[in-house]
Order: C-alpha cells, then structure tokens, then sequence
C-alpha cells in the first residue's frame, strides 16, 4: 500500500512494483524535531514539506536503482537546509558510499546534491515510476546495450516518445517502436563528470514489453 496522503497519481506498473516488490519499515515522526529544526531558524513551511514527505513516502525501501549505486535505501526526510530559493531535503540514506547525497528540491523535485544540487524528475513519484519500468524493462527486453559518455549524446531518439510518468528532468526515459531508452545525466550534472553519462537500450519489446500495465494513472490506495 502507497504511503496515507498521496495527492498525485502513479500509474498502475509503479502501484504494482511498490506492492509486489517495495516493503515499509515505519515512519519517523517529523513532529518530534519541530521546535529544535525552528530553533535553528528553518521555517515551518519547509518542516511541513518534510513531513508531507514522510507521511506519503517514510520508510519505504525499494529494489535498486540501475544507477547512482542503488538510490537511497529506504526514503525518509531528514532535516531542511537553505536558504532560499533552494531549501533542500534528504530522501533517504545512500546504499554505499557516494560523493552525493539524495534529496527533495523546493518544488517537490527528487535529485542529487554535491555543494550543488540537480533534479533528476519532477517528483518522487517520477523517481518510483522510471524504478518500476526500469525494472519492467529489464524483465522483458530480449537485449540490453548500455551507452557511456559521448556515446550517449549520440543517440538518435527520433521516432521516440518521452515517457510522461517518469517527469524527466536530468534522467529520461524514451519509447520507440520496439524498445525503451533510459537516459541518466544526473550524476554528470552534479559532479561535473561528462564520463558518467550513461544510457540503457532496452530492445527486442512487444507491446507488452513496451507498456506493461497500461499507462492510465489510477489513484493510489
């Protein structure tokens, strides 16, 4: 079951993989840090943001991520950071070492931050939805060819289709004929790093493989 308050959608593949495949190890009780967090001078707007955050998504631990080591490991909110414009959050706690930490930007975008930060989707639910088709994917394709670097900017995704539930921002994903494209940018973004580009062709998909559960968003339970 999807975290109580969710207000946006999710597509029925990402309400699938959070059910068959996601486990909740609790929620923490953002209110318990209020008055310390507004001693430090974090406004409560930002303290709400964090326990929105932790009332839908707290403790839910996913399968990894193909990318940046496996993402967090279980999401929770943790303290705000400033100023503004750019109040941050940290979504969880990282699998392994890693010179970025996981976070939620100021308009409820999740991403990565290194002394700067970079969005990779729009939402959190963007970040669960390209873990769910990335996952989907894997399963279904009858190859898998990953891209690094230069080689990434070279693809030609003419005759693709963003993949609108995934709310690409520095990571995307792309649908063809008979294949998916996952593109992921974001640890370049953040550590300056054009090297770590990569990109994963999914190919060999029947329409099933392509779409899974179909794409209708359905509210969550």
């Amino acid at each position: 079951m999807v975290g109580k308050g969710l207000s946006a959608w999710i597509t029925r593949r990402a309400e699938y993989f959070i059910r068959m495949h996601g486990r909740w190890a609790g929620r923490n009780d953002i209110e318990q840090y209020r008055a310390r967090w507004m001693e430090r001078g974090i406004p409560g707007g930002q303290i709400d943001r964090v326990a929105a955050f932790e009332a839908v998504w707290g403790g839910l631990a996913l399968p990894p991520s193909p990318h940046y080591d496996g993402g967090p490991r279980t999401l929770h909110g943790d303290m705000p950071e400033g100023p503004e414009p750019d109040w941050l959050f940290e979504a969880g706690a990282q699998r392994t070492a890693l010179p970025y930490s996981f976070v939620i930007g100021p308009d409820g975008e999740f991403g990565l931050e290194a002394g700067k930060w970079v969005a990779l989707h729009a939402s959190v639910e963007g970040w669960v939805e390209a873990l769910a088709l990335a996952d989907h994917a894997r399963r279904c394709a009858v190859t898998t060819t990953m891209l690094r670097g230069a080689a990434v900017d070279d693809l030609e995704l003419d005759g693709f289709e963003a993949v609108p539930e995934v709310a690409g921002l520095a990571d995307t994903w792309w649908r063809g004929s008979d294949s998916l494209i996952a593109v992921y940018r974001g640890e370049a973004e953040v550590m300056e790093a054009p090297r770590c580009r990569t990109a994963t062709i999914y190919a060999g998909l029947d329409a099933w493989g392509l779409r899974g559960l179909d794409d209708i968003p359905t509210p969550s339970k």
